[in-house]
């Protein structure tokens, strides 16, 4: 039987936005799937060799908040100094409490379960970013070496 095949785009760089490529990678690959993960844009963030995402409830009207501010805190006030490293913060606390992993170990599972990861040469260069500052074991490159395994998945998802 052939493996099946799953591809991921992941365009965010968002903490919030940076789990579900990982968590959906490394649940296929243990599942017996070959994946693929091609990052471009503000994806591109997840690649990178230190993690400093955060997270922002700007915009993000799905975010269940603390003692129910989502019903009643002003979306105004969401734009404060201050308010995306406070969310940031209890985010992480809260994952840490519901011991959900860190994205630096569900990235590792996913390189230790030889998900193949690409970076999009095209936003590297768009965005002057440094090859040295990503991850090892990362390949390069542009869409269409993305889309020769996409054209053939069983899934393609763009997160």
């Amino acid at each position: 039987m052939e493996e099946k095949k799953l591809a991921i785009i992941a365009t965010k760089g968002t903490l919030d936005w940076a789990y579900p490529p990982f968590i959906l990678a490394s649940t296929a690959a243990a599942l017996g799937y070959e994946v693929q993960i091609f990052f471009t844009f503000y994806g591109l963030q997840l690649c990178k060799k230190k993690l400093d995402l955060r997270i922002s409830p700007l915009g993000n009207p799905g975010m269940p908040m603390p003692g129910a501010m989502d019903k009643w805190f002003p979306v105004a006030l969401q734009a404060l100094p201050g308010m995306e490293g406070m969310m940031t913060a209890m985010m992480k606390k809260k994952m840490a409490s519901k011991g959900v992993a860190s994205l630096e170990d569900l990235r590792q599972l996913s390189q230790e379960a030889e998900v193949k990861m690409i970076a999009c040469q095209m936003t590297v260069d768009l965005f002057d970013m440094n090859p040295g500052d990503f991850i090892d074991g990362i390949d390069f490159g542009g869409a269409a070496t993305f889309f020769e395994f996409a054209g053939e998945a069983d899934i393609t998802m763009y997160i």
